[in-house]
């Protein structure tokens, strides 16, 4: 059998898998990688050359770059900033700042990450409007992918687009040289969506709606009473609390209040160190002017006391979590009080309830006693993020609300922030200027990030999509074997024949529905993989220049507009939009086709043949 018989028996198989989606998309990729190992195609080296690709390195650190954007508060105050547009009562004047701001985020996030964001608020900004939120998820979903046109750091798409450019020796993209196509593509979406969604869109609410999220730090605090007398005291350094050990406090003088954990500095970690310091925190909880009498005898900084609860428990650094304790768990037994660490030393239990009442009011409101827990307690958290993401998927405890979601809902900005953005910045200028590389510029953004301390290692670790990793690496073998064994070349002269080898505007037009309709049952990642090669094979033999062409099947994997497993932003709205299989074409075909026209009449008019 020939080479290129074998490639195209792959390609229909990976096709055919991927359709059926019974396998996992990352197990199709890794049985695509090894059988053009397998079958001779490709050596070794070619095969594995995906997992050191710059172009997939560079996609890894876009994953840390949009992790810390999250975590910082960005993307929660983006959502917030919409919420409060909605109290305006405008359908129109709402799309409109909807649409924007997930397109913007977009290009920050990715279109899945901005979608994750504002999709619980926008469900809740459509009950504030008095409209279905059928109304409005399937336009917010759109618009993010007319969002991911306006960058190149929007989508890994559009990193394979300008590094298959690069490869094909025309040259990449630049950083918004995307936005030349993506703005026309995001104005056109939006003035679609407002004149025709509420006409072609249901009119009904989902069974998931997602939680609302965004005042769940003033909820928790109001709900286990611990928000009107809790303080956070600094330790000077002049404070005999220096040097000594948090059991060494005295507060029997001090009628009234309980020491409820000690902070290590700035952090939101309980002290692990054997003794304090300056800088160090200690929460308190009880009576104000005795807090401040404590104070005031120990040399403790008092003025964060301005700060609420809810600032002082829930902020950039930690958050909070209300976990029960499920029958048969090991907990059931073990003697808890409020103000204790937990056994990994890095959460701090708060409060602890009892059949909805607090363990305190339940001793007729005595001194904060030890308490033997029973199945179905819950217990009032405090830690740092990392330490909740980690402790609480100890199977021991069940967690109401993953501290994931309320992070992505409701953490507000912290300082942390701003580096966060003037590294964005930084990274936007070394793409923008080529002074280094891409895969460099990503790099050294990710590293500030974690040099920063505003992930650890380990964060940024987790925040990487390890599985679409996996794909696009596994995956661009197959362009290799495409084009050594003629493969790219054989489709393309059939797209050529098909449409026409005369005319460059109709292979545009050949090539955005095939790549479209190929993209609406398949990932974008995949079908971009698959059509890549092609593109740049039939540019090659109409001997036109394959800019536009990228620049077509870029915009083409955005066209995602007519199932919901085109992309997993359209699957995730399903639930809480409660649409059908077939409420995405209606409002879809129209955006389809806008995105039709701009890719094959208004593209080259920029990129020129």
């Amino acid at each position: 059998m020939s080479p290129v018989a074998l490639v195209a028996m792959i390609i229909a198989a990976a096709v055919v898998l991927f359709v059926w989606n019974r396998l996992p998309p990352v197990v199709v990729a890794m049985l695509t990688c090894l059988s053009l190992w397998a079958s001779g195609i490709l050596d070794i080296d070619q095969t594995l050359a995906g997992f050191g690709d710059p172009a997939v390195i560079f996609i890894a650190t876009l994953y840390v770059v949009a992790s810390a954007l999250e975590v910082t508060g960005i993307t929660a105050w983006a959502g917030r900033r919409l919420l409060w547009g909605a109290g305006k009562g405008d359908r129109t004047r709402f799309l409109i700042a909807m649409m924007g701001l997930v397109a913007l985020l977009t290009m920050l996030v990715g279109a899945t990450g901005a979608v994750a964001a504002f999709l619980p608020v926008v469900v809740i900004a459509s009950t504030r409007l008095r409209r279905h939120s059928s109304q409005f998820l399937l336009p917010l979903v759109f618009a993010a992918h007319a969002g991911s046109m306006l960058a190149l750091t929007a989508t890994p798409v559009n990193v394979l687009v300008s590094d298959a450019g690069s490869d094909a020796g025309a040259g990449g993209f630049g950083v918004f040289e995307f936005a030349i196509a993506g703005i026309p593509l995001l104005l056109g979406t939006m003035l679609i969506i407002i004149l025709f969604s509420g006409r072609l869109l249901p009119r009904r609410d989902g069974r998931a709606i997602p939680a609302d999220f965004s005042r769940h730090a003033r909820t928790l605090v109001e709900q286990y009473g611990v928000g009107s007398d809790l303080h956070r005291l600094r330790i000077r350094a002049s404070s005999p609390c220096v040097g000594g050990t948090s059991s060494a406090i005295d507060l029997l003088r001090y009628d009234g209040i309980r020491l409820l954990g000690v902070q290590e500095g700035d952090t939101a970690r309980p002290l692990r160190r054997p003794c304090m310091a300056e800088g160090d925190h200690l929460l308190l909880g009880g009576d104000p002017d005795m807090a401040a009498r404590f104070a005031a005898d120990l040399h403790l900084s008092f003025r964060e006391n301005r700060q609420n609860a809810g600032d002082i428990l829930f902020n950039h650094q930690s958050g909070l979590a209300e976990v029960a304790i499920p029958p048969r768990s090991a907990l059931v037994g073990q003697t808890v009080f409020p103000g204790m660490t937990t056994e990994s030393g890095d959460l701090i239990i708060l409060a602890v309830h009892r059949a909805g009442r607090s363990v305190d009011q339940i001793q007729a409101d005595a001194a904060p006693a030890a308490t033997p827990l029973e199945a179905g307690d819950t217990m009032l958290l405090q830690g740092s993020w990392e330490a909740l993401d980690i402790r609480l998927s100890d199977p021991d405890v069940l967690i109401v609300s993953s501290p994931e979601l309320v992070r992505r809902q409701a953490v507000p900005m912290g300082k942390a922030a701003k580096q966060v953005a003037a590294i964005l910045l930084v990274m936007i200028i070394l793409l923008a200027t080529g002074i280094v590389p891409p895969a460099v510029a990503g790099m050294l953004a990710a590293g500030a990030i974690i040099l920063s301390g505003i992930l650890t290692a380990e964060q940024a670790y987790r925040a990487i999509g390890w599985s679409t990793i996996v794909l696009i690496a596994a995956m661009k073998p197959l362009a290799t074997a495409m084009l050594e064994t003629g493969a790219a070349q054989v489709v393309s002269k059939q797209l050529l024949a098909f449409v026409g080898d005369s005319s460059p505007t109709a292979l545009l037009a050949g090539l955005f529905l095939l790549t479209a309709l190929l993209g609406q049952l398949i990932s974008s990642m995949t079908t971009a993989l698959i059509m890549i090669p092609i593109g740049v094979a039939a540019a090659t033999g109409m001997g036109i220049s394959p800019r536009p062409v990228l620049m077509t099947t870029a915009i083409a994997t955005a066209a995602a507009f007519l199932t919901p497993i085109a992309s997993p932003a359209n699957a995730m709205v399903m639930g809480p939009g409660g649409y059908a299989f077939g409420d995405y074409w209606r409002l879809g075909l129209p955006l389809f086709a806008w995105f039709f026209v701009i890719s094959v009449f208004v593209v080259p008019l920029v990129w020129s043949f």
